[in-house]
């Protein structure tokens, strides 16, 4: 039985990951060892955790709204990925369960991580490969490795905005901050469809899941609002610090 302390820290954790997931993604890492750790069993905590996050989400995309001007092709071909691949994920963890998963996960951030740091080498071989064009592969380069990662974030979730963003970033000729904001939204298409599912799975703690959806609705906004001041450079660096810290953190569980 859960007291009020229990979900006052559930509440905080929330607050603390939609911040961190409107800002650079990960933000699971702060709320699932949180539930966890309150007694919530791990795949209630992993069900509850996806169904909570989704609002702070939606206030990191509302924030950064400006950001996703002009992108509509790309939001149209994504978000449907986004969708699919969520509900793939979501049905795989209810009826596989998450201990082999968890043991990939370190090693599927800290590759994501790598890509990101190296994004500008890659992205010129990448163009070098694509018959010295003078601009990147176009949008629908993307389909595969984000509906990979989509079935990934309907699975577990955990550094998914990392995985996300280095992928953008390598067949994407944009800024970052704006590749952030179309993130966010993928992101979001992909748990909200994997949280649909699951809110019919009957395994949602839903007293938790409602406190923490009203934290993360307030630190998405705030971290939406923060990402897009802080100078593309810093926000690699956030990311990439974060990933690292991601999978050294699961690599040791």
């Amino acid at each position: 039985m859960l007291g009020i302390v229990d979900f006052a820290l559930c509440g905080v954790a929330a607050m603390a990951a939609g911040t961190v997931n409107a800002l650079a993604g990960g933000g699971t890492l702060i709320s699932f060892p949180t539930m966890t750790a309150v007694g919530i069993p791990s795949v209630a905590a992993n069900v509850t955790n996806t169904v909570a996050l989704c609002p702070g989400m939606f206030g990191g995309i509302m924030a950064q709204r400006r950001d996703l001007t002009g992108q509509r092709r790309r939001l149209l071909l994504t978000v449907p990925i986004g969708i699919v691949g969520g509900i793939v994920g979501g049905v795989l963890l209810i009826n596989t369960g998450e201990r082999s998963f968890r043991a990939l996960v370190p090693y599927l951030i800290l590759v994501a991580t790598l890509l990101l740091a190296a994004q500008g080498r890659l992205r010129a071989w990448l163009i070098r490969q694509h018959g010295h064009q003078h601009r990147p592969p176009g949008p629908s380069n993307v389909s595969a490795p984000v509906g990979l990662a989509a079935i990934y974030g309907g699975y577990f979730g955990a550094g998914l905005g990392v995985i996300l963003l280095a992928t953008l970033g390598l067949v994407l000729d944009d800024s970052l901050t704006r590749l952030n904001a179309l993130k966010q939204t993928i992101a979001l298409s992909v748990n909200l469809s994997a949280a649909i599912y699951f809110a019919f799975s009957g395994k949602v703690v839903w007293p938790v899941a409602l406190v923490m959806a009203a934290c993360a609705l307030i630190g998405g906004s705030l971290g939406g609002r923060l990402a897009g001041r802080v100078h593309p450079a810093t926000l690699r660096t956030i990311i990439v610090v974060l990933g690292v810290i991601i999978a050294v953190v699961y690599l040791v569980k």
